[in-house]
């Protein structure tokens, strides 16, 4: 790798992320089972996990992991969806659940935004919550917010003169 591709790799990894620790906590009870992970595809259109699944119980209490704004709360293919902006360009998203809040609402870190829902496809417990996070398009390991996220290094393209 050239001396340029090591310093842009250093400047992106020293760029302010996802965590702001402190601000953000878990959904659910914690700390939960984490059933299934964060597992981007490589490309956009693929298939992959966009999120992670937490074990809840049915009709278990939803929270905001930060304060923000409800930018969305109703129905998406038959499943409830919570989604809350950020500070930093950051927007959680919480489903399957019932919401108890509205678009618009204003909410502190904890706030209760619906109650968990069953039928969440692949869920190996009785509920599982999808708990996703994104920054613009780019969607990123949820478990970030906690400090617990796994590293991903991305490939990186320098182009040459």
């Amino acid at each position: 790798m050239s001396i340029a591709a090591h310093c842009l790799l250093l400047l992106i990894l020293l760029l302010p992320g996802p965590v702001r620790s402190g601000l953000f906590g878990w959904p659910v009870p914690s700390p939960p089972e984490v059933t299934r992970r964060f597992d981007p595809p490589p490309d956009p259109w693929l298939a992959g996990h966009r999120g992670v699944d937490l074990a809840v119980t049915p009709g278990a209490p939803i929270r905001s992991a930060g304060a923000g704004t409800v930018v969305f709360a109703g129905t998406i293919a038959g499943r409830g969806v919570v989604s809350v902006a950020h500070p930093g360009g950051l927007r959680t998203t919480y489903e399957p659940v019932t919401p108890s809040v509205a678009t618009g609402d204003r909410i502190p870190a904890g706030a209760v935004l619906g109650t968990a829902q069953s039928g969440h496809p692949g869920c190996p417990r009785a509920a599982c919550l999808h708990w996703g996070l994104r920054r613009a398009d780019h969607y990123l390991d949820p478990l970030a917010l906690l400090g617990l996220g796994r590293a991903r290094l991305l490939p990186l393209t320098v182009d040459s003169p």
